[in-house]
């Protein structure tokens, strides 16, 4: 997967938009103001940090050891680096977006979610 097939398929999710609010190499994918994915535009491996399940993140280091690993400056328990241009199988990565993504909107108040129900 390359960075605009990434950055497509964050942006095809309902209410969600990028921003920079690091600097103007870190793009970021916030959900109703939260964040669920985030990239270094000028990293080479291209790689994605994305929310996950803790239990889930301990199995996907071992399965995938160094393409899959905890994300550099969040928490290594909810967060994770994926190599996206790596044998990370694409359906895969697809998964991990959706499961970042929900595991965001599960948090979000119910005011927030009534928001983005009425997209």
């Amino acid at each position: 997967m390359n960075i605009e097939e990434f950055r497509d398929y964050c942006l095809s999710k309902k209410g969600v938009t990028e921003s920079f609010p690091f600097d103007e190499h870190t793009l970021v994918f916030k959900v109703m103001g939260k964040m669920f994915a985030l990239t270094g535009l000028e990293r080479i491996p291209k790689q994605v940090n994305l929310k996950c399940d803790p239990e889930r993140s301990v199995r996907l280091r071992e399965e995938y050891d160094g393409l899959i690993y905890g994300a550099y400056h969040m928490s290594k328990v909810l967060w994770n680096t994926v190599e996206i241009e790596s044998n990370v199988p694409r359906d895969l990565i697809y998964e991990l977006i959706d499961h970042s993504y929900e595991l965001v909107v599960d948090g979000l108040t119910k005011k927030l979610k009534e928001e983005l129900r009425n997209l």
